[in-house]
């Protein structure tokens, strides 16, 4: 039963990423919108994530390392993105839903300002994290897993700190259940022995 899920999941990202159009520029910033790409990767492809740590909004220290043994889906997003205001709603609501069952959100605001990051989590009643990015070192720690000029970008963090899929794009809760619902079986990340 497990394949067939998982092939299903797969079969979905793929449909999905062929739905995605073109990147679009924004001249005024230099970004672009994600492709809409998906990606999905096997465990034994997967990169380890870094050890992102940074300042939040509310003013305490987010490190990543602290939620080794949780699922993690990072968001990097800013105010002035129009799909990451749309994609907002989505990403509280997937959040409020799976909280409990061992998943944590994190927000990485990049490229912008304390008090337009403020207002737009404020205004979307985002109750997740967000790590403060105003110069967007720390998105570069992610090397390729994460491209700087794709914004927004989500990426899902499995229960061992590895990178297990990316979204480049806004994203809908379909996708995003179908990249995090795999990673809480017990066999999606194996124990060490």
């Amino acid at each position: 039963m497990r394949p067939r899920r998982v092939a299903t999941v797969l079969a979905l990202c793929l449909a999905l990423a062929g739905c995605g159009g073109a990147a679009d520029a924004d001249p005024g910033t230099g970004f672009i919108a994600g492709d809409g790409s998906i990606v999905l990767l096997a465990p034994d492809d997967r990169p380890p994530a870094p050890d992102l740590e940074g300042p939040t909004l509310d003013g305490d220290t987010f490190r990543l390392a602290d939620y080794r043994g949780d699922v993690v889906v990072l968001n990097v997003w800013a105010s002035w993105c129009a799909p990451c205001r749309a994609e907002a709603p989505v990403l509280e609501a997937v959040w409020t839903d799976l909280r409990d069952d061992g998943v944590q959100f994190v927000g990485l605001d990049t490229r912008d300002t304390v008090p337009a990051a403020q207002a737009f989590v404020d205004n979307y009643g985002i109750t997740y994290p967000n790590v403060v990015d105003a110069d967007g070192q720390l998105q570069l720690l992610f090397g390729d897993s994460l491209p700087p000029q794709a914004i927004p970008s989500t990426l899902v963090i499995d229960s061992e700190g590895r990178v297990a899929g990316r979204i480049l794009g806004r994203v809908s809760e379909s996708t995003l259940r179908g990249l995090i619902e795999p990673l809480l079986t017990p066999s999606a990340s194996p124990t060490p022995s």
